[in-house]
């Protein structure tokens, strides 16, 4: 065969590797003897590797080796493939979300009591008023310009995996909702219904708003303007909050 065939890359096989004796030499043990002078002590056969000093300790442990973490690990918990009521909720790509809008504790000053919901439809916020100035605040995506509603009002009630019925209004809006309507019983409650895993009901002065908080399986819509006036939430966080928040809880939507 000549080299040519090989294109380019030569193999070249070491022979001396299955000699016995070359093998024992190699591989026999090498012990330490104090009394013998240096230098007819075993030299090691590779160059010994400096200790790091402080900075360069730093720099490898941190940067090189291990990496400096990018993420906040919890986001891993709270955004996590789970299991719940008969489904399985897919994990979030948190990392792809701009992370004002991922779920954490803040410091909030407001006059209103603690276990009021806020929403903040120009930052896309909803907060959880805690006591002592603080809040739980989640990324919501809100109402189109022109279908947004804002007052007070109570959650009157919420349901885990509701079934969604568009208003007449939409329907007259999107005609191909038609097949959803109340009259067809409307959508199924699953991964791909439009308010996700959890709804909060929202009322006024007695009466249904239309308006809801609830879940989606849209994540890309947190922090957008894209709804039909709802408030929707990643489902991982809806589930949170309706466990958090008990019926008649005021809530606030600026």
């Amino acid at each position: 065969m000549t080299s040519s065939s090989l294109s380019g890359c030569l193999l070249v096989q070491d022979t001396s590797l299955m000699n016995p004796d070359v093998f024992v030499q190699q591989t026999a043990p090498v012990f330490y003897n104090p009394s013998s002078p240096p230098e007819a002590q075993p030299q090691p056969t590779q160059k010994a590797q400096p200790i790091p000093q402080k900075r360069q300790l730093y720099q490898t442990q941190f940067q090189q080796t291990y990496g400096l973490p990018v993420s906040n690990p919890v986001n891993r918990t709270y955004y996590a493939s789970i299991r719940d009521e008969g489904h399985t909720l897919p994990a979030i790509p948190y990392s792809r979300i701009d992370a004002r809008y991922l779920r954490q504790e803040v410091d909030y000053q407001t006059t209103e009591a603690p276990g009021t919901l806020v929403v903040d439809t120009r930052q896309r916020f909803l907060y959880l008023v805690q006591p002592n100035g603080k809040a739980i605040r989640y990324g919501v995506g809100i109402g189109k310009e022109g279908y947004g509603w804002s007052g007070r009002g109570v959650i009157q009630w919420k349901t885990k995996w509701p079934r969604w019925t568009p208003p007449a209004e939409m329907v007259q809006r999107q005609p191909e909702l038609r097949q959803f309507a109340a009259a067809e019983g409307g959508v199924t409650p699953g991964l791909n219904n439009p308010l996700g895993a959890r709804a909060l009901y929202i009322f006024k002065d007695g009466k249904d708003t239309l308006y809801r908080v609830h879940g989606t399986p849209d994540w890309q819509s947190i922090g957008k303007g894209t709804s039909s006036g709802c408030v929707r939430m990643l489902n991982q966080d809806v589930i949170d909050l309706y466990d958090r928040v008990p019926a008649s809880s005021p809530i606030v939507v600026l």
